[in-house]
């Protein structure tokens, strides 16, 4: 079909054709946009933690008044927890990985003497962490009874610049040691602290994601060797089968409270309710952009609708010459097609120029990665499909016009 026709056809109409056009770029634009939003989101969402998740309960405690046996209760705590039917291990740190409690970080650098630190990672501290959470090592081994210090000596040490107080030796993971070290092995090297403290690296683990700051560097993790209690706000990790989770849970608050009822449990959980709570806000982003693509998506139809059935009514006259001089219902149908994916295609094109500047935008203030050239063909076929879709109807209405009925009624 020529493409004439259509175009002188347009030029008699042209806000409107401008508003329709101006409608399929702002709706390309932010749907290229938003639809790649949905896939950051996505993957954070699915980031690996490197635990075994669907195995752990959390359970931390608070005390009311003094602790001064915290240690040995701590001990008592783990022991009996242990007795528990179905428990595999259990340990103590203060943080899990992407949790909203908190979170603890340093800096890392090769040099003491650098000025900046060559990255930013999370810190765990605890006793028995890796077998109770499942983390995976690949290098190096565990840390051994000596390699401990208790917590309230190590601060006191760092207050006090003592570092023979401090623990000696580290457990990275593997995105540190290749970021340090790429193409090395970083067992027995030496990194410092943004303090400038020295430790051993005696272990690589595969994954293990820091508490949060996952910008800075979401595998970023270091495991020390720092013994803590319940009093100093660690909670007890217990790893179990994942069908006795909740049973395991009822247990271990029971015995918990029994062994010392001058405590008050603060959270028991499941880690799998942890995850879902840090990503709660994730979720409801990328629901609330999968509504806004769909508003748009049915707003652009709707007026496609509209105008191709205003432009119907308009052009009756047109339509039933064209018959009367032969053309068929087809020829009639393809002719209104084609004049919506010209629009269309237009609009696309403008669509693709607003999605990169707003990219540009989002990447300068929100520190989004650029997006990728693919979302540009997914954004204009998804266009086209509903273009064609929505133009569909009046078209069919167009093309079923009889020639006489058209004629007489002009």
């Amino acid at each position: 079909m020529e493409l004439r026709p259509i175009l002188s056809t347009l030029r008699r109409h042209k806000l409107t054709v401008w508003l329709l056009v101006l409608e399929i770029a702002l709706t390309c634009a932010i749907v290229c946009n938003a639809v790649f939003l949905i896939g950051q989101r996505l993957q954070r969402m699915d980031m690996p933690s490197g635990i075994a998740e669907h195995e752990l309960v959390q359970i931390q405690l608070g005390y009311i008044g003094d602790t001064p046996d915290a240690k040995a209760q701590t001990q008592t705590d783990v022991a009996a927890l242990q007795q528990i039917p179905g428990v595999k291990q259990v340990g103590l740190d203060r943080y899990l990985p992407f949790s909203l409690d908190g979170s603890s970080n340093t800096g890392i650098k090769l040099d003491p003497q650098q000025q900046q630190n060559t990255l930013d990672a999370g810190q765990y501290l605890g006793q028995n962490l890796l077998p109770a959470l499942g983390a995976r090592l690949v290098a190096g081994r565990n840390f051994e009874p000596g390699d401990y210090v208790d917590f309230d000596t190590a601060v006191a040490a760092l207050n006090g610049g003592d570092m023979k107080g401090l623990p000696q030796t580290i457990i990275i993971t593997r995105a540190i040691a290749e970021r340090l070290w790429p193409g090395q092995q970083a067992l027995g090297k030496t990194l410092y602290t943004d303090s400038g403290i020295p430790f051993r690296v005696i272990g690589v683990m595969a994954v293990l994601a820091r508490q949060n700051n996952l910008r800075q560097g979401a595998q970023y993790s270091t495991y020390w060797p720092i013994r803590m209690t319940s009093a100093d706000g660690a909670s007890y990790f217990i790893r179990c089968v994942p069908q006795d989770r909740e049973s395991v849970l009822k247990a271990a608050v029971a015995k918990l409270k029994q062994l010392n009822p001058n405590r008050v449990v603060l959270k028991a959980r499941t880690y799998d309710q942890a995850r879902r709570a840090f990503f709660a806000n994730d979720r409801a982003m990328a629901g609330m952009l999968v509504g806004v693509i769909v508003a748009l998506l049915i707003v652009t139809a709707l007026g496609i609708v509209g105008l191709a059935s205003f432009w119907v009514a308009q052009r009756r006259r047109m339509i039933g010459v064209r018959r009367a001089l032969g053309a068929t219902r087809g020829d009639i149908l393809h002719y209104f097609q084609t004049e919506n994916f010209l629009l269309a295609t237009i609009g696309i094109a403008l669509g693709m120029v607003l999605a990169y500047g707003i990219n540009l935008f989002l990447m300068q203030h929100y520190e989004l990665p650029r997006l990728p050239a693919i979302y540009f063909p997914v954004g204009a076929i998804a266009l086209w499909l509903i273009g064609q879709l929505a133009v569909l109807g009046p078209a069919l209405r167009a093309a079923a016009v009889p020639p006489v009925v058209a004629t007489r009624s002009v």
